[in-house]
């Protein structure tokens, strides 16, 4: 049985992955297509970036060479046309790790900036602007940039522009060591990638959490992070986040010894690398599996692994990677004793970090190199590194990693005799490991990633078992279907026997068609609970729905992941057990009503306010009503609606008793029906709703005798914004209610 599960379960892996690559493929050929057909040379032109922007995503090595063709043709076209096709090299750059073009094309394009018209380019070169001067440790130049680019965010209202603001803020904050208001910036930054609905910017978001977490050695808070960020990365299939998060997981799986978690990770990192051809991941990746084996004590391996990183950061002119891998080999050498090829690399490595100005990496160059020299007993040498290493991280940097440094002039001074200096630096160490338990970090970081793991087991059953649900659902209608086919066969049959004998069997033949009347009825009434059963359970609602509570589990917010955890087991219990009803009593209605509006609600933050009225008699009379006939409306309200954008939203309901008819009316200021058809999707799902509503009122129509209706129109009529729905339906109230009166 587990063996036909585990194949199951990979069919259906491998099934939504070729379906995942069909529809890239698709996109990938409509991008070409356009391209190919248009004739105007600037739309073209936009095109060919489009195309690029896709590659970016999924192909490096395509997106690289349409880099070239776009800055040959940006020289035909006006300024904005130019300073688009360097802004696109300058992203080039940036992902292949060539730190001196990128920055190079960034400052470039610094003067054309009063010429642009696009608010969005602007906006993009603002960003780049704040990074540049972020890294070059210039955080007043950098705050001026980002500051333009969130007053441009904030102006046009754009949720996803001012996340990403809000994190390169918090970078700034970040490498300036100021801790508290790192956090900050990313907690803002997560806030306004939750109203996004942005599954990328919100990925990125946690990212940065994790950067911010892990650089004041915070690992376990990085690793959930890193973890969540992950998880999004996958749902999106963004492969080049997923290759930048196994990694840096694996890094923090590095640091606390979990030699085989960390090769996992290093290792998934390289296979998502490979499918969209980033080869500078692909090496960073394959640098980092060398210490892995450098920390296994496998000499040769390590070395390997280190090299084949060099040759292939060597062709991107990575120089921080060509650091990082040199400054690997240097230890690697260390560690075996063949001081003038450790002296070799970490050279290397200085010439390097110092071609890109890295100052903190070039401090931990320093301390390796005064290791080395300790290890060879010579003192003054070491002293001279270990001293120059403090001395660049009190400036630049992480202060935590100079804690490390001083454990070594601890050692150095110990062995020349200097007891009172070895004490002293010995003394500011064990202050430091005191404050940082790597034990306990590392039994909860190993904690979090089986977790995770678990999580991700649970996931992949869910989705089979909801795909033997349907499957089960699927066939009991096939098998309805085919009774009613034998019943309307049997009718003929009947039929012909009737003409010979039809005055015997004319009351039999009565009864039948009565009987199938009957039966035709409670299917019909049956397909209709179920399609109003699966409208109910909307897919993206519970899943957006857990992923709120996963976000307050994260950000320990107790309280509100409480209340939304209860408001959403009790409306999941709720529509479970009434959906299959008839009626129901018009008190369970509302409840039902109150709970989805208050998760919604709760989900979007409060954004928007409701009311659900009702007439006292209504009450006394113990009125019933058919389960959940204004959910869709509602949920067409919040959704496509996007009640949650506008200002002071409002949803009102109101159930009265008119000419023996129950009336609803449902009134929400949203951006409309004529907006909300824009989008292909909302205009579909609006018109299942209507389709069912419609069926559900003309069966009641049909059942008890009544003129019930549905009309839908504008609730402001001069702008046409807002929807105004109003049912009529049968009035009804429950039989024993009646029987007592």
């Amino acid at each position: 049985m587990k063996r036909i599960l585990k194949t199951s379960l990979l069919c259906l892996i491998t099934f939504m992955f070729s379906i995942s690559s069909y529809s890239q493929k698709k996109s990938e050929n409509q991008l070409k297509s356009a391209v190919k057909n248009e004739k105007n040379s600037t739309k073209r032109f936009l095109k060919i970036i489009e195309l690029g922007e896709y590659y970016q995503e999924n192909n490096l090595i395509l997106a690289d060479s349409i880099n070239d063709v776009l800055l040959n043709k940006s020289y035909q076209l006006d300024k904005e046309q130019q300073f688009k096709a360097l802004l696109f090299s300058a992203e080039i750059a940036k992902l292949q790790g060539n730190q001196d073009e990128y920055f190079r094309d960034i400052l470039a394009l610094k003067p054309l900036i009063p010429k642009l018209k696009s608010q969005e380019t602007k906006f993009d070169v603002y960003l780049h602007l704040g990074y540049y001067y972020s890294s070059s440790l210039n955080f007043v130049e950098s705050r001026k940039y980002l500051d333009l680019a969130m007053k441009l965010s904030k102006k046009t209202r754009n949720n996803k522009n001012i996340s990403e603001t809000y994190s390169s803020i918090a970078f700034n904050f970040m490498l300036a060591n100021q801790k508290d208001s790192s956090i900050i910036y990313t907690d803002l930054s997560l806030q306004y990638a939750r109203r996004s609905a942005n599954k990328s910017v919100l990925a990125e978001s946690f990212n940065m959490q994790a950067q911010v977490y892990g650089y004041f050695g915070q690992t376990e808070l990085s690793v959930a992070k890193n973890l969540v960020s992950n998880q999004l990365a996958i749902d999106g299939n963004d492969f080049a986040k997923m290759a930048k998060y196994s990694r840096e997981i694996g890094q923090a799986q590095l640091l606390i010894s979990n030699l085989v978690s960390a090769e996992k990770y290093f290792k998934e990192s390289i296979e998502f690398s490979e499918k969209i051809f980033d080869k500078r991941q692909v090496a960073l990746a394959l640098s980092n599996l060398g210490t892995v084996f450098k920390d296994r004590k496998l000499y040769n391996v390590a070395i390997e692994y280190n090299q084949k990183s060099i040759n292939i950061l060597t062709s991107l002119y990575d120089n921080n990677g060509l650091g990082e891998a040199h400054n690997n080999l240097g230890v690697i050498y260390t560690e075996l004793q063949k001081y003038d090829l450790a002296a070799q690399n970490f050279n290397k490595a200085l010439v390097f970090y110092e071609s890109s100005n890295n100052r903190e990496k070039i401090a931990g160059v320093y301390h390796n190199v005064g290791a080395v020299f300790q290890q060879q007993k010579r003192y003054l040498k070491a002293l001279i590194y270990l001293d120059r290493s403090v001395e660049i991280r009190k400036q630049f940097g992480s202060k935590r990693e100079i804690f490390y440094t001083y454990r070594i002039l601890a050692d150095v001074y110990s062995d020349i005799g200097k007891i009172k200096e070895s004490l002293r630096y010995m003394h500011l160490y064990l202050d430091f490991i005191d404050s940082n338990s790597s034990i306990q970090e590392s039994a909860k970081i190993a904690e979090l990633s089986e977790l995770y793991r678990s999580e991700q087991r649970e996931r992949l059953i869910s989705i089979q078992s909801d795909s033997i649900q349907r499957q089960q659902q699927e066939k009991t209608l096939t098998t309805t279907r085919l009774e009613v086919t034998e019943l309307k066969n049997n009718q003929k049959t009947y039929i012909i026997i009737a003409f010979l004998i039809i005055i015997v069997l004319a009351g039999v033949i009565g009864f039948y068609r009565l009987n199938q009347r009957t039966i035709m009825q409670q299917q019909k009434e049956s397909e209709m609970l179920q399609t109003l059963l699966r409208s109910q359970m909307n897919p993206h609602f519970i899943f957006n729905s857990m992923s709120v509570i996963q976000s307050y589990i994260y950000d320990n917010d107790i309280k509100n992941s409480s209340k939304f955890l209860v408001n959403f087991s009790r409306l999941i219990r709720l529509i479970l057990e009434n959906s299959p009803k008839e009626f129901i009593p018009i008190a369970t209605e509302v409840e039902i009503l109150q709970k989805y509006l208050e998760t919604q609600k709760l989900r979007f933050e409060d954004r928007f306010e409701f009311s659900v009225e009702i007439d006292d008699q209504m009450m006394l009379d113990n009125a019933i009503i058919p389960p959940m006939i204004t959910q869709p409306f509602i949920e067409n309200a919040i959704e496509h609606g996007q009640l949650h954008t506008v200002e002071g939203g409002f949803i009102n309901v109101f159930f009265a008793k008119k000419n023996n008819m129950l009336e609803i009316s449902i009134e929400d200021n949203g951006i409309g029906r004529k907006n909300s058809e824009k989008n292909k999707k909302s205009k579909e799902h609006t018109s299942m709703a209507l389709n069912i509503t419609k069926e559900r009122i003309d069966n009641l129509n049909n059942k008890y005798k009544t003129s019930g209706y549905m009309i839908i129109e504008d609730y402001d009529k001069v702008l046409e914004t807002g929807t105004k729905v109003l049912i009529s339906l049968p009035y009804q109230v429950d039989a024993l209610t009646k029987k007592s009166t």
